[in-house]
């Protein structure tokens, strides 16, 4: 047996010991075990608040607090040393309304200081208008439970482990594969029309009145990486039953999920044993989609798989492109690494893993929106949002339940949706007869970005939504809140209530422009395999169908390639060559992979299969295009053989820096075994 072995090297950071208070103003880095940069990113805000200037900046690798300046003048000698944080923003409440300030910020640990940053230019606003109305503006950051601080290594461990495919157990969905801040961080996908998209409710038939637009997570998985053929999905991913809610500004309610059923308290995922006593909804939430079998799980997966399969990965290895910062900070490191930093010792356990999810959530608020401005005093809405503004609070009577600085009251209510039955929502939480069809209320903040509303994404623009409130929903029930009642709003009324709720968009999610900034994702990438030709026809008029969903990185050990749509009990042969197999199953040049399995299930049509393997390859095909084809034994098909479609697998490793590349030069991949191929790989 040939076997590859990558050692992978574990960096330990020292110098985590107690905090020692530095009250020098000196603007030069000390002499310490270990040099710190000095923090880049530095951005201060530019009259977006009457009431604070907030500045942000990267996390420093090896920093535990930072240190803020400011002057009035370009000089940093002069500048005043204005507070610490351990986080990677900060809020300056003492800066003088209507004078631009210098910032500049300093990273330190316990042994060292850095430089300081190149400095930045802020401004407090002056408010011209009268003072916001009770309870606003909103107040970030939001509070974090004790024993979980919100500290700038735990953002950015939680961001790589968020936005990290390898999450799942088919390396294809990370928590934010459902969650986009430009989608209003919600899931862009539940708004596509076809299958893929929806979820057949209760009836369990796609293409009738109570299907769901919900979030394609993973194909029905068996522990060995192999899919199942199940109703409904076939060998495709499952969808949620539910849309997914947005995680922006996720860190304000105290109960999470359409029926609240992630609360306060936060246990251990595998002890059950209390871990955060209180204010955790975010860590409780975050323990749920990894083990979910339609999500992101295989069967039987619990926490220790999540856990073992992250602390072996490396980080975010599957993104084609990840912010600089983030990159820089992670800097070839392992996940062992990284918790160190975060968390003072290297083990990756699934507590630590919510908790950082979580840190990293609480860093997304939007407070920057034109309604923020306007109710600052700042600057004003629109003349038709200011008219929205008057339906919102008057005749449309819906700050009843989207009140306050987030938009809505955190609460439980039954609006009218769709019948009951078809989702109790919160009764499954609270068995209550009362909560049968309560929901729920989301926020409003960034609504104009998503592309479905409500539980099940029924409807897919905020005229719609609107329009659905002016009749007053759509079915009644015993618990439906009697408050949902036709409105009788004009076109225009119902025109100028969109305009209002347009102004609740903070324009940084639009651009995903920092903290909103993200890696991408291999399934957005062009790695992704594709289909060409055409496939020879078999029993039935049934060409079978190639799938392929797992990435073709090297090292991948569950590598899946499936197939349906053909003549089931019948022998089928997997062709992976480096040149495109023809139209029987004969030698390739290149071969890298023969497998000839039975097809499960009888009759034309209905035969299908999923083989799982480690996808490996010799350096001098590394980089490389290859070709896969299924050959299905049919005497209905010419030549005896029904064929696949083929699909196109661009070969990918991790280069040195973290990015993904087609050849690369260095590969820090974990210690694998390469299984023997069935057929010698032909080097000619």
């Amino acid at each position: 047996m040939k076997r590859l072995k990558i050692l992978v090297c574990v960096a330990f950071v020292a110098g985590f010991g107690a905090f020692a208070l530095l009250n020098s103003k000196a603007v030069t880095g000390q002499s310490g075990n270990t040099a710190l940069a000095a923090p880049t990113g530095v951005i201060a805000s530019d009259s977006r608040y009457s009431n604070k200037v907030t500045i942000w900046w990267d996390t420093i690798r090896g920093a535990t607090s930072y240190r803020i300046f400011r002057n009035a003048v370009n000089n940093s000698a002069t500048a005043a040393d204005i507070g610490t944080t351990v986080s990677n923003f900060f809020q300056d409440g003492g800066a003088t309304p209507g004078q631009t300030a210098f910032y500049w910020v300093r990273a330190e640990n316990s042994s060292t200081v850095s430089d300081l940053s190149v400095p930045n230019q802020g401004t407090r606003a002056i408010p011209v208008g009268p003072p916001p109305p009770p309870g606003f503006p909103l107040n970030p950051p939001p509070p974090a439970p004790v024993n979980n601080e919100t500290t700038a290594t735990k953002i950015y461990l939680g961001k790589a482990l968020f936005w990290d495919e390898q999450m799942s157990s088919t390396r294809t969905v990370s928590c934010g594969t459902c969650h986009h801040s430009n989608n209003g961080g919600t899931d862009p996908r539940s708004a596509v029309l076809g299958d893929a998209s929806r979820n057949p409710g209760l009836d369990g038939i796609l293409g009738t009145n109570d299907d769901v637009r919900g979030s394609a997570g993973v194909p029905f998985t068996n522990p060995d990486g192999t899919f199942v053929n199940i109703p409904t999905y076939g060998l495709n991913a499952q969808v949620t039953g539910r849309k997914s809610v947005s995680h922006i500004n996720s860190a304000y309610p105290q109960l999470l999920f359409w029926d609240g059923r992630a609360t306060q308290q936060f246990r251990d995922p595998i002890t059950n044993t209390i871990v955060l006593n209180g204010g955790a909804a975010l860590e409780s939430q975050a323990a749920g989609p990894p083990v979910s079998s339609a999500e992101m799980a295989h069967t039987g997966r619990d926490w220790n798989d999540v856990a073992s399969r992250m602390a072996g990965s490396k980080p975010l290895a599957l993104s084609p492109s990840i912010p600089v910062a983030l990159s820089t900070w992670i800097n070839g490191r392992t996940y062992s690494d990284l918790f160190l930093e975060a968390f003072g010792t290297a083990e990756v356990t699934p507590a630590r893993i919510a908790m950082a999810i979580a840190a990293y959530e609480r860093a997304l608020y939007t407070d920057q929106a034109p309604i923020d401005l306007d109710t600052a005093g700042i600057s004003n809405i629109s003349p038709a949002a200011q008219r929205g503004r008057g339906i919102f609070n008057g005749i449309g009577n819906c700050n009843a339940c989207h009140g306050g600085p987030l938009f809505s009251d955190n609460l439980f209510h039954n609006i009218g949706v769709r019948p009951p039955e078809e989702d109790t929502g919160r009764f499954q939480v609270t068995a209550n007869p009362q909560h049968i069809g309560q929901f729920r209320t989301p926020d409003l903040r960034n609504a104009s970005l998503r592309r479905s509303f409500f539980h099940n994404g029924q409807f897919t623009t905020l005229a719609e939504v609107v329009n659905f409130y002016d009749r007053g929903g759509d079915f009644d029930s015993p618990t439906k809140d009697p408050r949902i009642q036709p409105l009788g709003l004009t076109v225009g009324q119902q025109g100028d209530l969109v305009a209002f709720l347009q102004s609740l968009t903070d324009p940084r999610l639009v651009t995903e422009a920092p903290p909103f900034d993200r890696p991408m994702l291999y399934t957005e990438s062009a790695f992704v395999p594709t289909l060409t030709g055409t496939g020879i026809v078999g029993s039935g008029g049934f060409i079978p169908q190639i799938k392929i969903l797992s990435p073709p990185i090297v090292g991948n050990t569950n590598f899946t390639v499936s197939m349906s749509n053909a003549l089931g009990n019948a022998p089928a042969t997997l062709v992976i060559a480096g040149m495109q197999p023809g139209n029987t199953p004969g030698p390739v040049r290149n071969e890298l992979k023969r497998l000839t399995v039975n097809t499960a299930n009888t009759g034309a049509g209905n035969g299908w299969s999923s083989v799982s393997f480690t996808f490996s390859l010799p350096r001098k095909l590394r980089g490389m295009t290859f070709y896969a084809r299924w050959y299905v034994q049919d005497a209905s098909a010419p030549g005896g053989y029904a064929v696949s479609q083929v699909a196109v697998i661009n070969a990918f490793s991790t280069s040195a820096s973290g990015s993904l590349t087609s050849r690369s030069v260095e590969l820090q991949e974990p210690v694998i075994e390469v299984i023997d191929t069935d057929r010698k790989i032909n080097l000619r």
